[in-house]
């Protein structure tokens, strides 16, 4: 019995230590496993979808529940499993490829986070509270502003609440990059994850603001009687989509580029060979995410936008095309009479290349702007879309997760499971997706719950609803390997890949202040320079000393909560106003617990030097 009081208490503990916690190792855990929710039941929206459309005139769900489903699977996917996975690997891993101890604001690291959770679990309430969302993941107005119920109320509150944590934590590592590198890690030192991350955090800096503009235009519109999208009192339906897609499209590469990094990193590990053409990586990273704020209106070719506006937005799209195809040249050529290894992380990878290269090819059709008149808004735009989503950022994240498993988690995941999940998944995705251009130029429009007997599109929807369903086997077997390492696999070395990064210098898992010592970088690839000179770990640029660690604080959950509250307050003072009640409460613990933050001071804790001596050399 005592064992089982002793249990319980090691759970809460657990629980309250996660819920305070401001370590960005422990953060990137809780962003992985939210993630990893979200993306299980964006997954499930994605296979009732394909049931529903297996075979003509199905009645598996009515229309209605099948706009809320693809509303909910495409929002699910980018901004509650896409999106936060990514901040996961980011988290546990640029501090340590830069030599840092933490990122530079541990405290709003934590509050990205609540933040991020609290509006993706408002979003998902709208299920129980009579309908999600049904306008979209792109909430066109004036479909958006006329949709009846709350369910719009919940996509504007949600992604105001989330978009504001993805906002905080691309400042956070902008800040964190270029203030808190080693002596030594310049700008071009820095690996390629490193890099992309950065660019990565410059775009949502950029980005997300249009979004919050937006979204605020539509809850205004919605909650309180304004019309800024409304053309019968003056206002204007295509204002939504500018500000949709200058946000929406730069949103595509703040999703691809941090795995561009990670493919890098992969590649150059297990290809024994330094990144080739390491510069001209980094500036075609720096292009794509300059380009990708001038090509937003390629989605609206068919809005009327007319032949001048239509052909520089087609020209400019093209272009993105360049330093992408650097990027998978420079790929290429770096595995060439490398010394390559197959693990898990590397097939993902491989994977990658050719697939999202389809994905780019469909993509440079789509940009022209005549062409597009054929293919906008059929299930070629959604063959396309999901060549780049899935076969470069899903796989990418399967990559990624396969590589750093050991720095996260202390364990390296089962190869051979790796492989039997990567089969299915891979074979199920060109399956699913590749028919889905055919069927497109067949005249299958997106967005629509049926189609007819006779149509010849009855075949087509079959296989990709049979590839669908090969990709849930591959994710559940990548789920069992999960639980299956945690329990069977031995404990990983330091450097389990021998790896060429920093964070291979440390061990698996760090230690909770990283580097007892702060590193110092000799050059690109600074732990094989330190190998190659036949030393063990890397060279310490300062003497042994305390180091200054931050505390804990539940603050930024009761932030999170106290916007969570305040959301359903706006939501629902439409129809009664002592919904304000819930207003005034949560943005009272909101603002309450700023006011805590501002006025008390927290200085944080010291690690003496006494205890790092005893811990041993920690190489």
């Amino acid at each position: 019995m005592s064992n089982a009081i002793a249990q319980q208490r090691g759970l809460g503990a657990m629980i309250w230590d996660y819920i305070t916690t401001v370590d960005h190792k422990k953060i990137a855990h809780l962003y992985l496993v939210a993630g990893g929710l979200f993306f299980l039941i964006g997954g499930l929206e994605a296979m009732i979808i394909r049931i529903q459309l297996m075979q003509p005139e199905s009645e598996f769900i009515s229309a209605g529940l099948y706009n809320e489903m693809i509303t909910m699977h495409g929002t699910t996917m980018i901004f509650l499993a896409a999106m936060p996975l990514i901040f996961a690997l980011m988290n546990a891993v640029v501090p340590l490829q830069i030599g840092a101890r933490d990122v530079a604001f541990p405290f709003l690291n934590s509050l990205g986070f609540w933040l991020f959770l609290f509006g993706g679990l408002l979003l998902n309430v709208s299920w129980f509270t009579g309908g999600a969302p049904d306008a979209g993941w792109t909430n066109y107005a004036p479909l958006s502003t006329t949709s009846p119920g709350h369910g719009v109320d919940y996509y504007v509150m949600g992604l105001q609440i989330s978009g504001a944590g993805t906002l905080i934590g691309g400042i956070n590592f902008l800040v964190t990059i270029i203030n808190m590198r080693a002596p030594g890690m310049t700008y071009m030192r820095m690996p390629l994850f490193t890099w992309t991350s950065f660019i990565t955090s410059v775009l949502i800096l950029f980005a997300f603001p249009a979004l919050t503009v937006g979204l605020f235009l539509m809850m205004f519109d919605r909650m309180f009687g304004s019309a800024f999208f409304d053309v019968t009192a003056g206002g204007n339906e295509i204002i939504w989509e500018h500000l949709f897609w200058i946000f929406g499209h730069p949103e595509v590469y703040i999703l691809i580029l941090p795995l561009f990094g990670a493919f890098s990193d992969i590649i150059s590990t297990f290809s024994k060979k330094r990144l080739f053409g390491y510069s001209a990586m980094v500036f075609a990273t720096v292009l794509i995410g300059f380009l990708g704020f001038m090509v937003w209106a390629h989605h609206m070719f068919t809005v009327g936008l007319g032949p001048i506006a239509n052909s520089i937005f087609a020209v400019s799209t093209m272009a993105i095309a360049v330093p992408t195809g650097i990027k998978i040249f420079n790929w290429l050529f770096t595995m060439w009479g490398g010394s390559i290894k197959m693990t898990a992380a590397m097939l993902w990878t491989l994977a990658f290349i050719p697939s999202f290269t389809i994905g780019g090819m469909t993509g440079v059709m789509l940009a022209s702007a005549a062409a597009d008149y054929q293919y906008h808004d059929t299930y070629f735009v959604v063959g396309h879309f999901h060549y780049v989503i899935v076969g470069g950022v899903v796989f990418g994240i399967f990559a990624a997760l396969h590589y750093w498993w050991p720095k996260m988690f202390g364990k390296v995941l089962n190869e051979k499971l790796g492989h039997i999940a990567f089969w299915p998944f891979f074979v199920g995705f060109h399956l699913t997706f590749f028919i889905q251009h055919f069927l497109g130029l067949m005249g299958m429009p997106r967005r629509y719950w049926t189609y007819f007997e006779g149509q010849s599109l009855a075949t087509g929807n079959m296989i990709s609803t049979v590839g669908a369903f090969l990709m849930a086997i591959g994710t559940l077997v990548f789920l069992y390997n999960v639980v299956y390492t945690a329990i069977k696999e031995p404990k990983a070395s330091a450097d389990p890949w021998d790896g060429r990064t920093l964070e291979w210098s440390i061990p698996s898992s760090p230690p909770f202040y990283n580097f007892k010592q702060t590193p110092l970088v000799r050059g690109l690839d600074p732990l094989w320079i330190e190998k190659m000179e036949g030393r063990k770990g890397v060279t310490p640029a300062e003497p042994l000393g305390d180091i200054h660690m931050p505390n804990g604080s539940v603050l930024p959950f009761l932030m999170s909560l106290g916007l969570f509250i305040a959301g359903f307050g706006f939501i629902y003072q439409v129809d009664n106003n002592l919904w304000y009640i819930a207003v005034a409460i949560g943005m009272g613990l909101t603002l309450g617990s700023m006011l805590t933050r501002s006025l008390k001071d927290d200085l944080g804790y010291h690690i003496h030097k006494e205890d790092l001596i005893e811990k041993g050399d920690g190489k």
